[in-house]
């Protein structure tokens, strides 16, 4: 079992959708077990600049993590799909151990 990790910003669009919405969609699409999408409190990426919510529940662009969890061979047949919708977001895949 492995997990696949994607981390967004919650404004990144495809199309008039959310970037997000879009991964999820073809990770369904593509018969993956099952994804969730993770809303950040705080963060920040490659640019350094902190993401992060302010008063009264208007974010400046929180963070958003996909997590998806199936077999290996499933997760990475699906990525080339997810790239072309996501080219330069952070993809990871880590080891899972189901108890």
């Amino acid at each position: 079992m492995k997990l696949l990790v994607i981390f967004l910003a919650e404004t990144e669009t495809y199309g008039d959708i959310p970037l997000y919405e879009a991964l999820v969609r073809k990770l369904n699409q593509k018969g993956i077990q099952g994804a969730s999408v993770l809303r950040g409190v705080m963060g920040f990426g490659k640019d350094h600049h902190v993401h992060r919510g302010r008063l009264f529940g208007v974010s400046d662009d929180r963070p958003v993590m996909i997590v998806s969890a199936d077999l290996e061979a499933n997760l990475r047949s699906v990525v080339p799909s997810l790239r072309k919708l996501a080219p330069s977001a952070p993809i990871l895949l880590l080891d899972a151990e189901q108890l």
